[in-house]
């Protein structure tokens, strides 16, 4: 069922019920149904026509899902974009994905008859850019079907219902965050989105919220604060990196429910840990890891009805798929058998996963390459004890400062993409054929640091 239709539905029925509180105040359903409904005839006032991809930069979370609910009233694919862009690199990814419109302001609304189209499950509902747009966008498409049938599934995981208060403390254009603000409306709950992390607001934020949606190194700041607040927080839903026995234990000390998933933005559920015991594949999900004759890991590969349609314009990336259905965007786990628990272990083709966020190695040393005096560069991930990695990059070149190497970052990469260590090599270690050796350097690093590798202060 289309999202924007349940909304409707809601207002409906309970068009008192506050559906979502942002930086500027509240909406009941009533209002946002009606704010949506102006919006998608505005939207097609534009020109704007069923199958086309828009892009939507509105800094005010609220605004930008009244954008998406009118773009699913009007059968538009909504792609958010990170409002903090500068216009180099907004003019950058833009290029590279084929948009119909952007809209950096809220919506325009028109009065007049109801927008409808007619629904498939086919239809191309939400894009997003996966994490690392730098240099080369990828912008992973979803389909109704994928979008909106898991949402039953995470109910029943979650317990998450008309009756609730959802926080989801992060920015709207990551899919993890753009995901739970979307089927907390389709639930008919009240969604709270300040559109961003904000430690200082966090035990106001929390007085009402009985769910949170975080990443696994903000949840000990969500269950001090919820302490803090006498929140009736009961559960809290954490997808991303790993999560940390102790803080599962304090949660259930505390009195919260955890339910943690490990999924990719090009996958989207593939597993998840409902009580502690471990990952066991999500529902409808079947899980194959491929592990090679003589080695010890093997790939995971997922098929599902949660699967992405692809990326946009041909971008290729860590996704692929086989001749069966199966897609595979490079993670490692030990051998697997149905009914186990499945027991990953990082990433194959080198991708970090900080903090919930996945950074593609590639994207950061295409931008790093830019600063003087910098002949080559190699970014790993190093172990971290909350963010599960940080971003590391070892520098191949002379006089090359970290400020000249940080000034660049801030400018053209992404919070979770910009190192947190730096180091400088005289010689960067390389394969046979010449390729810097990535794995090498990670072992090194991850074995106490190399005196070929110099901290750059």
């Amino acid at each position: 069922m289309p999202v924007a239709a349940q909304v409707m539905r809601h207002a409906s029925a309970r068009p008192g019920r506050i559906a979502l509180s942002g930086p500027g105040g509240d909406l009941t359903y009533a209002e946002l149904a009606d704010r949506a409904g102006r919006a998608a005839r505005g939207l097609t006032g534009e020109g704007v026509g069923r199958g086309a991809l828009v892009a939507l930069a509105q800094a005010d979370p609220v605004a930008l899902l009244v954008s998406v609910l009118a773009a699913d009233l009007a059968g538009v694919t909504p792609l958010p974009c990170d409002h903090t862009w500068s216009e180099e690199r907004r003019a950058q990814v833009m290029a590279a994905v084929p948009v119909a419109a952007r809209f950096d302001a809220p919506l325009p609304e028109a009065d007049g008859p109801p927008v409808r189209h007619r629904p498939e499950p086919g239809d191309l509902t939400w894009a997003c850019f996966s994490s690392g747009s730098t240099g080369r966008p990828r912008a992973v498409a979803r389909t109704r079907a994928s979008w909106t049938g898991s949402f039953a599934h995470l109910d029943a995981l979650t317990g998450i219902g008309p009756g609730d208060v959802v926080l989801i403390p992060g920015p709207l254009v990551s899919s993890l965050y753009g995901f739970a603000a979307v089927h907390t409306l389709a639930a008919g709950a009240t969604a709270v989105v300040p559109g961003r992390w904000s430690p200082g607001a966090l035990a106001d934020q929390l007085r009402r919220a009985t769910v949170v949606h975080v990443v696994p190194h903000r949840l000990p700041a969500v269950l001090e604060a919820a302490e803090a607040a006498g929140s009736p927080l009961r559960t809290v839903v954490v997808g991303g990196a790993a999560l940390d026995p102790a803080t599962r234990a304090a949660a259930a000390s505390a009195g919260v429910r955890v339910v943690s998933y490990y999924g990719a933005t090009e996958l989207s559920f593939v597993a998840a840990d409902a009580d502690g015991a471990g990952l066991r594949p999500f529902p409808g999900v079947e899980i194959d890891v491929r592990v090679p004759p003589g080695q010890a890991l093997g790939e995971v590969w997922v098929r599902s009805p949660w699967l992405c349609a692809g990326y946009l314009a041909g971008a290729t990336g860590p996704l692929r798929r086989d001749d069966d259905g199966w897609m595979t965007v490079g993670d490692l786990a030990e051998p697997y058998r149905p009914g186990e628990v499945l027991r990953l272990r990082g990433r194959g083709d080198g991708a970090i996963q900080t903090g919930g966020a996945t950074v593609v190695p590639e994207d950061v040393e295409e931008v790093l390459r830019k600063v003087p005096g910098v002949a080559d560069v190699v970014v790993v991930g190093t172990p971290h004890p909350y963010l599960g990695a940080v971003v590391t990059a070892v520098v191949e070149g002379d006089g090359v400062t970290r400020t000249a190497l940080e000034a660049v970052a801030r400018a053209e990469l992404d919070p979770a993409q910009r190192p947190r260590r730096w180091y400088a090599a005289r010689s960067l270690p390389r394969t046979p054929t010449g390729k810097p050796a990535r794995g090498l350097v990670a072992t090194r690093l991850a074995g106490g640091g190399d005196p070929e590798f110099r901290r750059l202060a």
